[in-house]
């Protein structure tokens, strides 16, 4: 059996790790083994964290049979896997895939629905929880794929997911008669990628960020206008849909007493900053719902088909504005997620960890 490394941490103080050593899990019938091989780590991830009780994160991976005491928790990350070992039919030994992983160097799956695209996992006790965390993408049957990009994919495809469907939502619901759109965070992958989607579309897009993200974000150019979060008083009083990628409490009340009535629509989109603040949001965003949705009016297909085609945009658009760190092995994920949680990743480095 191959050894195995699972990376944990303490879900009531993130900056707490720990990494446990064992050997990989066996495969038993209807199973495959995975190889986790490289991820992504960005603060989507650490939104995963803070969220872990309420939209039930913590349950994908769970510690217990990883040699974890109990209080240890596992943050889900996005990344490729190879299959190394499979009693499966039609899941073979070599096949590559892409999908929600732990942050170790082993999964096992219980692959189901199998098809060229890939399988999902229908292990029992991800049985309830959201059926787009389960898919695992073969990188053969995957329009989106292509091997040179494979850390730009771990990087911005699950927030750019994300960011597709946010600016689909908002398009597909007239943007709730909003002119102005205003992104927090906005030099953070997710706010970008969204802005990218909804410049031109007709309502003006505006990012916020702090002072010294101000110049790296306007050079991006997908927002009309960048500005500093101390300058929130200078947008004008028209029709405003705030999303709220960073959860700061002040932004938001800031906002609400500059625009007062203006403000039409207050969606939290994520927690860049670590504090709960959906609560105070008018509505939560959560992209598996549009996803679900448009899967019915488009079909599977169709959907693929449609992001595929923005995500090459996307990437054509982004050029050498992002600068993609590879780190090795357990202490490069811990330093990785420790910058995350911390703030400290600058907004042009790209974390990726290879396991």
């Amino acid at each position: 059996m191959a050894p195995s490394w699972t990376f944990a941490v303490d879900p009531t103080d993130l900056s707490r790790t720990t990494v446990a050593h064992g050997v990989a899990g066996e495969v038993g019938d209807g199973e495959a083994l995975l190889r986790v091989d490289r991820v992504g780590l960005t603060a989507n991830n650490v939104t995963y964290a803070v969220l872990g009780e309420a939209f039930r994160y913590w349950r994908f991976f769970p510690p217990a049979h990883r040699g974890l005491e109990a209080g240890w928790g596992l943050v889900p990350l996005w990344g490729f896997a190879d299959v190394v070992a499979s009693t499966v039919e039609g899941v073979t030994a070599g096949q590559r895939v892409y999908g929600y992983l732990p942050p170790a160097t082993h999964l096992v799956v219980r692959p189901e629905r199998v098809d060229a695209n890939g399988f999902r996992d229908a292990a029992a006790h991800r049985a309830d929880l959201p059926s787009p965390y389960n898919a695992y993408r073969l990188t053969t049957g995957d329009a989106a794929y292509r091997a040179d990009e494979e850390d730009l994919l771990v990087l911005f495809r699950p927030l750019f997911f994300t960011s597709f469907m946010l600016a689909d939502y908002l398009a597909d619901n007239g943007f709730f008669g909003a002119t102005t759109l205003v992104l927090s965070s906005a030099s953070s992958k997710t706010a970008y990628a969204a802005a990218f989607e909804l410049r031109g579309r007709g309502p003006r897009v505006v990012g916020l960020t702090s002072p010294g993200n101000v110049a790296y974000t306007a050079s991006l150019g997908c927002y009309d206008d960048v500005l500093s979060y101390a300058q929130v008083e200078t947008l004008p009083p028209a029709p405003t849909a705030y999303l709220d990628l960073s959860g700061a409490p002040a932004t938001r009340a800031s906002l609400r007493e500059h625009l007062g009535g203006h403000l039409i629509r207050d969606v939290a989109v994520g927690l860049t900053y670590q504090v709960p603040n959906i609560e105070a949001a008018g509505e939560f965003f959560f992209a598996p719902t549009q996803m679900r949705k448009r899967g019915a009016d488009w079909g599977r297909d169709e959907l693929d088909r449609r992001f595929a085609q923005a995500w090459r945009r996307f990437l054509d658009a982004l050029g050498d504005r992002i600068d993609i760190q590879v780190g090795h092995g357990p202490e490069a994920l811990r330093t990785a997620w420790l910058d995350a949680v911390a703030g400290r990743t600058p907004a042009r480095i790209g974390q990726v960890v290879q396991l």
